[in-house]
């Protein structure tokens, strides 16, 4: 699942939960789906949790979430959506995805490796949008 938030004075900002779409009894969908609009499509999904930053929990990852939807793919597409937000300089604030699995151009390692995120908007920061 995915989320572009865009944040004014910042721009736009990426969000990943790679997880799994999940199935629910009938009774329990509906509950939960007249607390809403039963006319918008719903998907329920559960996060992969890290134990680390917003995946510690389920009700972090809404917690730090940018609304209470976002965009669901087929697959986990989480490594390459970081790669293509740094080719295009849109930094990542919050994702599970593995790092063995991520590639970023090696110039955001001099923007710090300890926190990658962190780097993720210094380096967005320093080196501009790709795109005006």
């Amino acid at each position: 699942m995915t989320r572009l938030n865009l944040v004014k004075g910042l721009g736009p900002v990426l969000q990943i939960a790679q997880g799994y779409t999940v199935d629910l009894p009938e009774q329990v969908h509906d509950t939960l789906d007249q607390r809403t609009d039963p006319t918008w499509p719903s998907t329920w999904f559960a996060p992969v949790l890290t134990g680390t930053g917003a995946f510690t929990s389920v009700y972090e990852v809404m917690n730090q979430w940018g609304a209470n939807h976002g965009s669901i793919s087929y697959g986990h597409i989480g490594a390459d959506l970081i790669t293509l937000a740094s080719m295009l300089r849109i930094p990542v604030n919050m994702h599970n995805v593995p790092g063995t699995e991520i590639f970023r151009p090696r110039a955001w390692g001099l923007f710090g490796t300890s926190e990658p995120e962190s780097a993720d908007y210094r380096a967005c920061s320093v080196l501009g949008p790709l795109y005006r």
